[in-house]
């Protein structure tokens, strides 16, 4: 354990450097708040691998995910931010001071962001990986309009996944659900797909297996499963996969210390602290998170006021003790 330093010392670290942390990041920095940012892979997270943006409000256009991601990293960096490319393996509550412990040493804070993020699960196939954004996705919402008046395929049987392929209708010539045992959505839930279904909007294919994405000229053009009754091979033609199989939060450097819902996403109060004082946090790592990179802006930024009021109250020395 490192001690504590001048050097190693915050007012704010945030963990994490996605749409969240840059917003509070902009806000704390412009406030002359001292914030540094730790980030394992590349500021932006999910948005910054993501192609196209269209529901970012203010691009009439839509905007490439990596420039929106540049854009707000550039933002927080101007007013002061810095951002520190390191994995956080551990974060310890020590009272008027937070130790957050990473591959490269030791940092102190007064104050900590968590903003880590979420990781959708994904299927682990042939092909998802090659088609990822190319037709292979993991929000309706994000992509569901580049699909108006073509096939879709969805996998996954939960609520989310249920719930998305109704809402991806709208666009859909038709929609193919594939469920590898049984539906496992809320009997509401289930009685609402039912009308879809008897319309002829979706197709409904249980005990079905995922077993590859396939496509040509760089397109999706089919689901190769399995029949997991009868063994047979089945084939589903579409043009773009979504895939809703849950979320893997992005927490393993959290420990227990945190209260969590049942996925493992951290839960807050009204001010989005955690029950632990001092640690804050905002993003799709909060549960009731909407998944959204314009909300995951604007929690950031409430974050960062409800950051500054919590400093106001605890006076900063970033001064190491002697």
């Amino acid at each position: 354990m490192a001690e504590r330093t001048e050097e190693n010392s915050h007012q704010v670290i945030m963990i994490g450097a996605g749409p969240a942390a840059l917003s509070a990041a902009i806000y704390t920095t412009r406030e002359d708040i001292d914030t540094l940012l730790l980030e394992k892979a590349i500021p932006g997270g999910l948005a910054a691998v993501t192609d196209q943006v269209d529901n970012y409000p203010g691009f009439p256009d839509g905007v490439a995910g990596l420039e929106l991601a540049n854009n707000l990293q550039q933002q927080a960096e101007r007013f002061g931010a810095a951002i520190e490319p390191t994995e956080v393996t551990a974060l310890h509550d020590e009272g008027e001071w937070k130790r957050i412990e990473t591959i490269t040493g030791d940092y102190y804070a007064k104050v900590v962001l968590i903003a880590t993020g979420s990781a959708y699960k994904k299927l682990g196939v042939a092909g998802e990986e090659e088609y990822y954004a190319r037709g292979v996705h993991y929000c309706a919402t994000c992509d569901g309009a580049f699909y108006r008046d073509k096939r879709i395929a969805v996998v996954g049987g939960g609520n989310s996944a249920v719930q998305e392929a109704m809402f991806l209708t709208r666009f859909s010539s038709h929609l193919d659900l594939i469920v590898r045992s049984k539906l496992r959505a809320s009997e509401i839930l289930q009685k609402e797909l039912q009308k879809f279904v008897d319309e002829g909007k979706i197709t409904v294919h249980l005990g079905v297996t995922t077993d590859e994405i396939v496509g040509q000229e760089g397109k999706v053009t089919m689901v190769k499963g399995t029949d997991t009754e009868t063994g047979n091979e089945v084939t589903i033609d579409t043009d773009g996969v979504f895939v809703f199989i849950g979320l893997s939060p992005n927490n393993q450097f959290a420990g227990d210390q945190f209260q969590t819902d049942e996925v493992g996403l951290i839960k807050s109060d009204a001010n989005l602290m955690t029950n632990v004082p001092g640690i804050f946090v905002a993003g799709d790592i909060r549960s009731g998170a909407t998944m959204q990179i314009a909300s995951a802006v604007g929690e950031g930024a409430t974050a960062a006021l409800k950051i500054r009021e919590y400093l106001e109250g605890h006076p900063i020395d970033v001064q190491a003790e002697v």
